[in-house]
Order: C-alpha cells, then sequence, then structure tokens
C-alpha cells in the first residue's frame, strides 16, 4: 500500500492546500502559459479547486517551492509560513538536493525531515510525502540510485510513524521513461507532472481519471535509438547539464539564490471549476495529453541548470576541466 492513512478524521472536501520542496513541485519543467511553470502542485491544486467548488466551497492555495532548496530550507522556512497558513493539506517532497551530495548522512537528513512532517502532523494538517525516484535508467546519475533508495525508505518509515499519507514514486513505473522527462534528465516535463498529480488525486479519493493516467500512460514502449545517438546524446547532455553543474558546486553556488515562490500568499484560486473542467475534458490530465507532451518541443530555457541537482543557469567552468569531464562522461555515459 502506498497510503498508511492519517489516523484523524480528514475533511471530506479539501479546501485548502500548501506545497513545500525544491524545483520539481515549483514546477520545472512544465511550461505555463504566463511564461512561469506549472507543475503536479498546480495541476493538482485546480483539479481540487474543482471538486471544492463543485461541492459549494472555496479553494485556497500556496506554493511555496523554490528550486535548489535543502531539507533545512523546507523544513524551516517553509514549514513555519505553511504552518501560520494551517491549510488542510500539504504535500511535501524535499531532500533531492541533500541526497545527491555524498557528504550528507542520511539519518540524520531522516531524523530532520521527520521533525518537520511531525509539526505538520501536529496541527492537524494532512501530510503527503513524496519517495524519491529511481534514476537506474540515467546515466551517470544510476550512481546515486542506492543513496536515493536508502532515503526514499526512511521516508515510507517516516509516513508509518507519523501516520501520513505517502505517494511511492520509486514504484510508479510510468517516471521510468524518457518521455517523462524533461531533457535535462532532472525535471519532469508537462507529462511527468501531469502523472505525479494524477497519482496523488488518487490516493486522495479524489481521481482525475482511470489509473491508467498515472500507471499506464503510454500505449506503445519508449523508442530506442542505435547506440551511437545514444552516446552523442549523453555528451551532448554531460557538456549542457553535468558539467555546468559540477561548476556551481565547486563555486559554492545555489540555483534558487535570489528566487521567491511563485504563489507565497494562500489565496483563491481564480479558476472556475468549469475552466478546469473545460482544460481536462482538452486533454489536460489525460493519456492524449501524456502523449503529445512527450512530443512537444521543450522550452527555450528548460530550467537545465536550476533543479533537483541545483543545476546553474549558466557557470562556465575552466577549458581543460570541462574538456577532460566531457571525454570522461562520453566514454562512460552509456556503458552497455
Amino acid at each position: 500500500m502506498e497510503t498508511t492513512g492519517t489516523g484523524q478524521a480528514e475533511p471530506a472536501v479539501i479546501r485548502s492546500y500548501v506545497a513545500i520542496g525544491d524545483s520539481l513541485t515549483e514546477g520545472l519543467d512544465d511550461p505555463a502559459p504566463d511564461g512561469g511553470y506549472r507543475g503536479f502542485a498546480d495541476r493538482l491544486a485546480d483539479h481540487l479547486g474543482a471538486a471544492a467548488s463543485g461541492a459549494g466551497s472555496g479553494f485556497r492555495y500556496a506554493n511555496l517551492a523554490v528550486r535548489g532548496r535543502r531539507v533545512r530550507h523546507i523544513f524551516g522556512e517553509q514549514l513555519e509560513q505553511t504552518l501560520g497558513f494551517a491549510p488542510d493539506l500539504v504535500t511535501v517532497h524535499a531532500g533531492g538536493n541533500d541526497v545527491l551530495r555524498p557528504t550528507t548522512n542520511l539519518d540524520t537528513l531522516a531524523a530532520e525531515f521527520e521533525a518537520g512532517v511531525r509539526r505538520l502532523r501536529g496541527a492537524g494538517i494532512r501530510v503527503v510525502i513524496l519517495s524519491g525516484h529511481d534514476t537506474g535508467w540515467v546515466p551517470v546519475l544510476r550512481v546515486y540510485r542506492g543513496r536515493i533508495a536508502v532515503f526514499s525508505m526512511h521516508l515510507r518509515a517516516i509516513a508509518e510513524r507519523t501516520a501520513s499519507d505517502i505517494v511511492d514514486l520509486w514504484s510508479l513505473g510510468a517516471l521510468n521513461d524518457p518521455r517523462a522527462w524533461s531533457v535535462d534528465r532532472l525535471h519532469f516535463n508537462a507529462a511527468g507532472h501531469a502523472i505525479v498529480a494524477a497519482r496523488i488525486a488518487e490516493l486522495l479519493g479524489s481521481p482525475m481519471g482511470p489509473p491508467e493516467l498515472w500507471s499506464r500512460p503510454w500505449e506503445t514502449p519508449p523508442e530506442r535509438l542505435p547506440r551511437i545517438l545514444r552516446r552523442r546524446e549523453n555528451w551532448r547532455w554531460a557538456r549542457h547539464h553535468l558539467v555546468p553543474w559540477l561548476g556551481r558546486r565547486a563555486l559554492g553556488r545555489s540555483s534558487g539564490d535570489g528566487r521567491l515562490p511563485k504563489r507565497p500568499e494562500m489565496r483563491e484560486l481564480v479558476e472556475s471549476a468549469a475552466a478546469v473542467e473545460e482544460a481536462e475534458a482538452a486533454g489536460a490530465v489525460d493519456a492524449a495529453e501524456l502523449t503529445e507532451s512527450a512530443r512537444a518541443p521543450e522550452p527555450a530555457e528548460p530550467a537545465a541548470a536550476s533543479g533537483a541537482l541545483d543545476l546553474p543557469e549558466s557557470v562556465e567552468a575552466p577549458d581543460a576541466f570541462t574538456a577532460a569531464t566531457e571525454r570522461h562522461e562520453a566514454d562512460r555515459l552509456d556503458p552497455r
């Protein structure tokens, strides 16, 4: 089971929701019409807002997530603001920027995470935790697979001990498909965010549609390129995404420096239920959108440098370092 149950009487209709976390909760790489990012949290909020409106109730939503944030930030400033809002529901996706630092002690990190969740639960807030996802399909990133798995097991235990809900992204097979991911291989694209939103909605008892929306969004397997083309794509990825991240790490910078949350206030959604239903009817969260999103071009600047790995927006690494890293990664990115 992916949900442990909350152990408390939950509201029949969720009337307020706060999303806390890092770049994935902020919405990278799911472009919104206004030039910003939408993401699974905004998609879920739209859906819950439509349900609340249909029940004759208003719906309020805040998204406090900021790219590059670590657990100490999320269960620091974001937590304090969330407690002040006293929402019915909080989703938490946190830890990616910590787990990918080899010196981070995962047991200590989990204890800090649990302390934050306990404060939310102590305030009577329903908490949905999102686990880490499997990076085994991504060359280079698969080296972090063991650490992500260990931390995800910590999160399952935390959910059980705190009577929280958990969405197990690791076992969500659709996320092992490249069509769910941005060109940077670090952030969900529109299809990936729609899958995650649909899975959370299902857990909350307010499904967006049939389970196939999140369990089997594509009828065909992903295209597998010839090995030489895979190596070329991997080399390009290392040059444009991996090397700049290493440069930022060397400089001690964060992609979230100076950024503010996109929805820092708990406000009522202006979208009407009719508008959301119209969007869903047009395929906003159905399998047709998932397929089309996978084929659509990425945004002109897909935040390749600003997500779960805290990538830089523009950091030039020393030429010798860049060249050596590119040669090394080109040789090892596709060992099969």
